[in-house]
């Protein structure tokens, strides 16, 4: 996987993302952390790892990716959670797919054959089944989980996207421009494990309410 960079946006995760470059150590992959320079916790934990680290210039999940993209020099990127839940057991066929299979976007999915979350709640499971329904009759999107960020991408074409959502909704804009834009997407199933420590950064109301609005605004936005 020398083709391959993961993106690893990080916010008050002192207590896990150790534990996570541990586990990647034997995977010999490049890795971009991004986080928020205020964050010196995070950042004096990893200080011993040898992975390259950003510091955030805006706020939101959306901005540490679009930043954590633009910045990959291999054909292809993964966005890797610091909390533990991406099991890096998964990068192996998620890789393989878009090379044997020429996809241009592999998406991790909770919800197939073989699958399953430790992670979700009621309520996330509701409204992802939500989105995920929305994204399938208004933007025929072929993913089963379109709120899971378990995400393998082709870098140049996810450049030319032009991606802009700075928060939670790039879930659903990366999806829906690389759809429109005629890009190959396949879902494979994942295991989500449990986060190791700390609090989920996901509001269900603040953070749904922005990704039914970016796909509103998607929806009247064609090209």
């Amino acid at each position: 996987m020398e083709h391959l960079t993961l993106i690893i946006p990080a916010k008050n995760e002192k207590e896990s993302l150790p534990n996570v470059l541990n586990e990647l150590k034997k995977y010999n992959l490049k890795i971009i952390i991004v986080l928020e320079k205020e964050d010196l916790d995070t950042i004096n934990s990893i200080k011993e790892y040898n992975c390259k680290i950003l510091y955030q210039k805006n706020k939101g999940y959306g901005d540490a990716l679009l930043q954590g993209i633009q910045d990959v020099k291999t054909n292809f990127f993964c966005i890797f959670n610091a909390d533990g839940s991406f099991n890096p057991i998964e990068l192996k066929n998620m890789y393989n797919h878009a090379i044997k299979k020429n996809a241009d976007f592999i998406f991790g999915s909770r919800y197939m054959n073989d699958a399953l979350s430790e992670d979700d709640t009621i309520v996330t499971f509701i409204g992802n089944k939500i989105f995920t329904f929305i994204g399938k009759i208004f933007f025929s999107l072929p993913i089963s989980d379109i709120l899971y960020t378990f995400v393998l991408g082709n870098t140049q074409k996810t450049n030319e996207l032009q991606l802009e959502e700075k928060n939670f909704a790039f879930c659903v804009e990366l999806p829906i421009l690389a759809k429109r834009s005629n890009h190959k997407l396949i879902s494979v199933p994942s295991h989500e494990r449990a986060r190791i420590g700390g609090k989920k950064k996901v509001n269900a109301f603040k953070d749904g309410s922005l990704i039914l609005f970016s796909m509103i605004k998607l929806f009247f936005k064609r090209n």
